[in-house]
């Protein structure tokens, strides 16, 4: 195996990585947001602060029980 697959094996490790626990969800959310509305423009996005405050309040705004 040559360096140059392996470090495409590595690479694409470790875009599953980040996208698996969560850390590229802002990267993908101004992705998302750039293809759908690309005339809007950076003000309409989210800064990175307020994504993951959003994040969360839409996580645990709603009931969550167990049983």
């Amino acid at each position: 195996m040559n360096l140059r697959s392996r470090i495409s094996e590595l690479k694409s490790l470790w875009w599953w990585v980040r996208q698996v626990f969560g850390d590229a969800a802002y990267e993908n959310y101004i992705r998302s947001r750039r293809k759908q509305q690309p005339q809007a423009g950076e003000a309409a996005l989210l800064s990175q602060d307020e994504f993951y405050l959003d994040m969360l309040r839409r996580r645990y705004s709603g009931v969550s029980r167990c049983c």
